[in-house]
């Protein structure tokens, strides 16, 4: 995806993507003045596993006919000048200090002004959207989206969705969104070219299988190396099949879980893997002599669990705001009340090890 993409309207058009930021001019990398970040130009786009982008240069130090400590003074202000409180080391999973004055409530530095942009795929699938259709308001991340709009002051009419496929979201390169929701996972890797806010949801990764198939009775990651496994293009599902399953065979790889599923229906594929609220939804509703068989431990085999982060460009002067309003959301209880309306289905499974 390049800078110059133009977005695909859900509800209402939005504006042309805003730059990305630059280093500071203390040596580290940083994030450039609000200013900076409306006149540089955006970052040219790259594979979803793209590589950590070079910071720019600072800005020059005063002339030398100051006097050397009015010339220390004056380069300390024009190498340290105030920036915004979000920098590219704050990004991600706790990200909200330093937020304060900047998050003015419907006053935000979003593409359009007095408009907050959201971006996820399309299909949005059941349970985080409902009907293909994220302005409605329904399913987990409808809701959570609309719950971070709320808290940062953009009420449902002041709220527009765009499409943004979930293999161009975390590429490199200025995006059509003020923050993305699509069941992303925080990952290290994914850092390098977007922003994260803080989780709002802790997720693991499940099986599922024909009750026909021949490792419907697997009940261990061994019993799985076998198999002729498949997962979305780009996710923490496919992930999980190389580094954790690591089977015997290269696992299919599919544009979207609506081709995977067909691949699992007809037999292409003996197992599916995905996130388990997805799974059991699917076995519910969709594929139902399909049946789950068993979770994993957490992120790539360790004791943790995944979580989904909101995706926001790479220096976003928004990332801090959004954590702030997704921490407030967790600690007033309006997180776990959502995931119990929503995901309520998303019940305990066996864990596979």
């Amino acid at each position: 995806m390049t800078s110059a993409r133009k977005p695909s309207p859900i509800a209402s058009p939005t504006a042309s993507p805003s730059a990305s930021a630059s280093a500071s001019a203390c040596g580290s990398p940083g994030t450039s003045p609000r200013a900076a970040l409306r006149a540089s130009p955006g970052r040219s786009s790259g594979t979803p596993r793209g590589t950590s982008l070079a910071p720019g240069r600072g800005r020059s130090r005063a002339g030398a006919a100051l006097p050397v400590a009015a010339l220390l003074v004056a380069a300390a202000l024009a190498g340290c000048a105030p920036q915004d409180a979000t920098t590219s080391e704050a990004s991600g999973a706790g990200a909200a200090s330093g937020a304060g004055a900047g998050c003015a409530k419907g006053a935000l530095a979003t593409r359009t002004s007095g408009t907050l942009t959201i971006g996820t795929d399309k299909p949005a699938y059941d349970p985080w959207f409902s009907e293909d259709k994220p302005e409605n308001g329904k399913g987990f991340e409808s809701a959570v989206a609309y719950a971070v709009a709320d808290r940062l002051g953009y009420p449902r009419e002041k709220v527009s969705w765009v499409v943004s496929p979930f293999s161009k979201t975390t590429s490199p390169g200025a995006k059509d969104f003020d923050f993305d929701v699509n069941q992303v996972s925080i990952s290290a890797e994914r850092r390098q070219a977007v922003d994260f806010s803080s989780g709002y949801y802790d997720v693991r990764q499940a099986v599922i299988a024909l009750k026909s198939s021949k490792v419907a009775g697997a009940r261990s990651v061994a019993e799985l190396k076998g198999a002729r496994l498949g997962a979305q293009v780009g996710t923490t599902s496919l992930a999980t099949i190389n580094d954790v399953i690591k089977p015997g065979a290269q696992p299919a790889v599919f544009d979207d879980n609506d081709l995977a599923k067909a691949a699992l229906k007809n037999g292409q594929i003996d197992a599916l893997v995905v996130d388990l609220p997805t799974a059991f939804y699917i076995t519910g509703a969709e594929v139902t002599d399909a049946q789950v068989l068993g979770q994993f431990e957490g992120l790539q085999g360790g004791a943790r669990s995944e979580q989904f982060g909101l995706v926001l460009d790479k220096g976003s002067a928004l990332t801090a705001c959004v954590s702030q309003a997704v921490d407030a959301l967790r600690a007033d209880g309006t997180l776990a009340g959502l995931e119990k309306q929503w995901l309520s289905d998303a019940v305990s499974a066996p864990v596979l090890k």
